[in-house]
């Protein structure tokens, strides 16, 4: 197998759309950018403690209700429960929603689906919002660039 490079990277335009991608993705789901971008984070790690999360949230803006909200909202669920003799801590891991979402956002970013125009299936498209009339215009653009990937 080849090993990828920068190079590599470029050439399959992968970042090219990231930034419209995650505010739909961010928007349709009531997650903000840092909490969907540590959501992908998290799963990159698979099972995790509440200090991997710490962890991750340094870059973020401070936020203390980040971690309630993303397990109330069935974001990230518990992996294995404390017993407070063997086991010290909770582990956690990303929910099936959660992986469900970031291989959707995987799936557009590579070209092989595009992001929804309907009004029911995507709220930007109702167009309250001046920032929602832009994005529009950016979702119509990724959705007729069928350069995004070349596999």
């Amino acid at each position: 197998m080849k090993k990828l490079e920068a190079r590599d990277l470029k050439e399959m335009n992968l970042l090219k759309h990231y930034r419209i991608i995650r505010k739909w993705a961010s928007k349709t789901n009531g997650l903000t950018d840092a909490e969907l971008e540590l959501i992908i984070y998290l799963d990159c790690i698979s099972l995790f403690t509440l200090k991997d999360f710490k962890l991750g949230t340094y870059s973020y803006s401070w936020n203390n209700r980040r971690w309630n909200k993303l397990i109330q909202n069935d974001w990230i669920q518990v992996w294995r429960h404390r017993n407070r003799t063997t086991q010290k801590y909770n582990i956690y891991k990303i929910s099936f929603k959660g992986k469900q979402l970031i291989s959707r956002i995987y799936r557009v970013i590579l070209g092989e689906e595009d992001i929804p125009t309907s009004e029911r299936r995507n709220p930007i498209m109702k167009g309250k919002s001046y920032m929602d009339k832009v994005l529009q215009v950016s979702i119509n653009h990724i959705n007729k660039d069928k350069k995004r990937y070349y596999g």
